[in-house]
């Protein structure tokens, strides 16, 4: 039986609302010694782990017979049937520090089908949603991708792959490339929230070589309904059913970066 979208939404709402408030209550409580490494410059802490606890427990209630795919809790669960993809906290390094660029991110998929997808922007204070055909949305507003086609003038969002240091050659190749052929790059350090950037029009495009489903769920739902295109750095439309590579952005600035990452990427060898 098909799952009923808009009960999906409203548990994925209220669960990324009640996470986000913990999240500001908590923020600035725990000192550098409290800051566990899952990978280098990957970051973990309890409010992570009671954040997730939260959120799921309030999905969990809402859609008993679901399940969830959680960063910090369940990394490893199998994402069949009716799942949750929650990352409690996207931009923990950016929390730790207090620099106020992170965000709640659930999406609902059906094996494997995105239906629904929220993402909160906590300290700003804004709630992205969308479900497959029901367009992307932030508060009250409709989203669309940007209308930028010629990639001198595009503004580009990416991520360092601080954690996965291997890949850096790649990436720098990558890095030069999009920097001498776009308008402009840069770098916040929340992969949800590049996407929201990506679907609500004010990033043309982004990548990343190294993102997890929880990273990119929901986001990716937001920019598919918001016009634009989301792959992996092979055109695959698959994005979550494992870590890898990223590249989105409105359907022009997309298909530009994908020749030019790839050019990059071979020039010089694979990593």
């Amino acid at each position: 039986m098909k799952p009923d979208v808009a009960q999906l939404l409203a548990a994925a709402r209220l669960a990324a609302d009640r996470g986000a408030a913990f999240l500001l209550e908590q923020e600035g409580r725990l000192g550098p010694a409290s800051w566990a490494m899952k990978r280098p410059s990957d970051f973990v802490t309890e409010i992570d782990l009671a954040a997730e606890r939260l959120i799921a427990g309030i999905l969990l209630d809402a859609v008993p017979e679901s399940r969830v795919v959680g960063e910090e809790l369940t990394p490893d669960a199998r994402p069949d049937g009716l799942t949750w993809i929650v990352d409690p906290l996207d931009g923990t390094t950016n929390y730790l520090h207090r620099f106020p660029w992170y965000a709640v991110s659930i999406a609902a998929a059906q094996d494997g089908e995105l239906l629904a997808g929220v993402v909160v922007h906590v300290r700003a204070g804004e709630r992205y949603h969308a479900v497959k055909g029901g367009g992307a949305w932030r508060d009250g507003v409709r989203l669309a991708v940007s209308g930028v086609t010629d990639p001198a003038q595009s503004l580009i969002g990416t991520g360092f792959p601080y954690s996965e240091l291997g890949q850096l050659p790649v990436y720098a190749r990558q890095f030069a490339a999009v920097i001498a052929g776009s308008g402009g790059l840069r770098r916040p350090g929340s992969a949800a929230l590049d996407l929201c950037d990506v679907a609500a029009g004010r990033f043309d495009g982004f990548w990343e070589l190294a993102l997890s489903p929880w990273d990119v769920a929901a986001g990716a739902l937001l920019v598919r309904e918001a016009g634009g295109v989301i792959t992996n750095h092979d055109g695959g439309a698959d994005v979550v059913s494992r870590r890898g590579s990223v590249v989105a952005g409105n359907p022009a600035i997309h298909a530009w970066l994908i020749r030019l990452l790839a050019e990059a990427a071979a020039n010089g060898g694979t990593a």
